[in-house]
């Protein structure tokens, strides 16, 4: 089975394409080794996948060409304990971070441009 194929019906990405384009971009290792999009995937391979929901670490367990529902894409894989562990600790991380206010709604003032230009070290 195709990796792109398998990274869709495992609901690691939404399309297809996606998977694939994770693969040529190097987010995807098989047993540590890049990925490309149509390499075979065989139970029991160990799986590294990069996104933006974290790092995952996952064994392949079983394949599936059809996207089914999350209930059963959980079974196609079992993520380690050390992979399950690092993403929490990251998520726990990013709710402590804090949060950037955002821009003003209109341009800045005078005195608020001065603010800023001190603040950025221009004088």
């Amino acid at each position: 089975m195709r990796m792109d194929k398998w990274l869709w019906a495992a609901r690691f990405f939404k399309t297809r394409s996606l998977a694939a384009r994770a693969c040529e971009l190097g987010r995807i290792e098989s047993n540590g080794h890049p990925a490309k999009p149509a390499r075979a995937v065989q139970p029991g391979d160990l799986l590294k996948i990069r996104k933006d929901g974290g790092e995952f670490e996952v064994e392949v367990l079983a394949l599936s060409e059809l996207r089914g529902p999350a209930s059963v894409a959980q079974t196609l894989y079992r993520e380690t304990e050390a992979s399950r562990e690092a993403r929490q600790k990251a998520a726990e991380e990013r709710k402590l971070t804090p949060r950037f206010e955002g821009a003003w709604d209109s341009r800045p003032s005078k005195r608020e441009r001065r603010i800023l230009e001190r603040f950025r070290g221009r004088t």
